[in-house]
């Protein structure tokens, strides 16, 4: 058994599927099937059950995925500790933060962070905030950023980052000659909600009494899909301000306040209170609490 098949049944067992597995680790599906075989005849178990449309875990799996993720976990582990030796953050930072998160808040930092620390290599794993600490507790990464609260004994939390949730319409919606509105004229408008996440809790929370009148136009799984069709008049939606900047530059939207309901969104970095954090990640927590504190914590921009 090696590493390279063990991350190899992981993706499998993630995505359920041999030729995505390929694609994810760069090899062939033929070469996917060829190292599950090796895998099976090494533990004398079938360990995928290939039967259905989906490839699922076996009972033999489920038994192995444990291991085979606390396995990488320590493999990294100890990459990162003989890293550390070094004069200078090296190896790989892993780090944990949802699609909104890597795409508007977190670049400018990894670029400051990739000058400081150019031997230092960014593994990103993207997903919400509850897989993100599920992915913590497990040490298959260093350091999450999430959406706070989070009330955890087991991990230190800094907040990092705070942004008011603002009504988003199209520059041409009547709405947009307001500088604030309540929620009962934004139920008068189709709606465009995000299929799930922060955001969308708030949402059913503001709508809940006007469930009865809501019209609710589309669900989507992205921000980015949000704003194009917020932008071209096909709804409303409610999203952190810093995401929409480039919209509200443009012209293409406008950001509203919401009467009687000042709603903000934190986002805080979190690692295990317990667990030496490694020299790369240690060198991101610093710097990332260096740039958003203390006047960017509360004053990220709120174009309107």
């Amino acid at each position: 058994m090696d590493f390279d098949q063990v991350r190899t049944f992981l993706e499998v067992a993630k995505l359920g599927s041999f030729s995505r597995a390929g694609h994810k680790v760069f090899r062939s599906q033929s070469a996917v099937s060829a190292q599950i075989r090796q895998l099976e005849e090494e533990y004398g178990e079938k360990l995928l059950d290939r039967s259905g449309k989906s490839v699922r875990l076996t009972p033999a799996g489920e038994v192995f995925l444990e291991y085979a993720q606390r396995l990488v976990a320590v493999r990294d582990e100890s990459l990162r500790a003989v890293a550390d030796q070094g004069s200078d953050p090296r190896g790989i930072l892993a780090i944990g933060a949802n699609e909104a998160t890597c795409l508007y808040v977190l670049p400018d930092v990894f670029a400051e962070y990739l000058r400081l620390y150019p031997s230092v290599q960014i593994s990103i794993y993207r997903n919400f905030s509850h897989k993100i600490l599920e992915r913590l507790d497990l040490g298959l990464i260093d350091v999450g950023i999430v959406t706070l609260p989070v009330k955890l004994p087991a991990l230190r939390v800094r907040t990092i980052f705070r942004d008011q949730l603002m009504l988003m319409v199209s520059a041409d919606n009547p709405l947009a000659r307001y500088e604030s509105v309540p929620i009962s004229m934004v139920v008068q408008h189709p709606l465009i909600l995000p299929r799930t996440g922060y955001s969308r809790q708030i949402m059913d929370r503001l709508f809940r009494p006007y469930r009865a009148e809501l019209k609710v136009r589309m669900e989507l799984p992205s921000v980015g899909m949000i704003k194009s069709f917020v932008a071209a008049g096909l709804g409303v939606s409610i999203i952190s301000s810093s995401f929409a900047r480039d919209e509200v530059r443009s012209g293409r939207v406008k950001l509203i306040n919401l009467k009687d309901n000042e709603l903000w969104r934190e986002l805080g970095v979190v690692y295990q209170k317990n667990r030496s954090l490694p020299r790369a990640a240690q060198a991101f927590v610093e710097l990332i609490q260096r740039r958003t504190a203390p006047a960017g914590l509360d004053s990220a921009p709120h174009p309107s």
